[in-house]
């Protein structure tokens, strides 16, 4: 293979890990925000965010297209060839050199790289969007977050808690101090079935709460008093019901109607 030709493939390469994968992002970026799918990723609020990154970068990826193959490693300057050092020559004679070998092990990196980057775009063309799993829900259910710790705060003593979600309720739960004032409040909540891992008998509704995205997803749960046998694990339900607290001061639900459901199409709250 002649040097022409090694040059030429090296710049396909460089041009694809570069401007080839972040075109290939944006265009699955800007589809699933058309579609509405990016919120299985992302909250709402960073969506438009999202899309005009996408816009930006897709952009500027048409342009860098433009540029004759091999530009971008040209700096625009002629240094003529390095002088060879005694070390140089001695290098030359005794084999590789250890620039040489820097310069392999670069190139394997590079390629490992790249086949991993590839690989991770084909999986995002290929694989169909899809929420958090049930078991990641359960798996992070009981852990101490922002999100659910501390104390009573005023905006929770004199919000309407009908606008209340899985997420507003858990926070209720696990914070109030004054369990007693939410005794009897109607609740017309919807989540999926989970174990109640207290020992009751009844499950949990739960719900995954992100902030900005799937990465930082907490999982919510409140205890429904539903016989375990009613529903399989992962069943999504909208329960009506009525907030009630225990003599020891828990808080649990009352349903009067649980109906089963399907995912929806947005199944996160935020």
């Amino acid at each position: 293979m002649s040097e022409q030709t090694v040059a030429r493939v090296r710049a396909l390469g460089t041009r694809w890990l570069g401007v080839g994968l972040a075109a290939v992002i944006s265009v699955v970026t800007l589809g699933l925000g058309l579609t509405g799918r990016l919120n299985l990723y992302i909250s709402p609020e960073s969506v438009w965010f999202a899309c005009t990154a996408a816009v930006v970068t897709l952009a500027g990826a048409i342009w860098s297209c433009t540029l004759p193959l091999g530009e971008e490693g040209d700096h625009g300057h002629d240094h003529g060839p390095a002088p060879e050092t005694s070390d140089a020559v001695d290098d030359a004679d005794h084999g590789s050199s250890p620039t040489s070998r820097r310069r392999s092990l670069a190139g394997v990196g590079a390629v490992a790289g790249g086949v991993i980057a590839t690989g991770v775009v084909a999986a995002a063309l290929v694989l169909p969007p899809a929420s958090l799993s049930v078991e990641l829900a359960m798996s992070r259910a009981g852990e101490q977050s922002a999100l659910f710790a501390g104390a009573d705060t005023v905006a929770l003593g004199v919000a309407d808690t009908s606008t209340f979600g899985v997420g507003d309720w858990a926070s209720v739960f696990a914070a109030s101090t004054n369990t007693a004032a939410y005794d009897g409040a109607p609740v017309t909540l919807t989540g999926f079935v989970t174990p109640d891992s207290s020992g009751d008998d009844g499950v949990n509704l739960t719900r995954l709460v992100i902030t900005h995205c799937v990465i930082d997803a907490q999982t919510a749960a409140l205890p429904v008093d539903v016989d375990p046998e009613d529903y399989a694990t992962g069943q999504w339900v909208e329960i009506t019901g009525t907030v009630r607290a225990d003599a020891d001061g828990k808080l649990r639900i009352e349903p009067t109607d649980v109906v089963a459901i399907d995912e929806p199409g947005d199944p996160y709250e935020y």
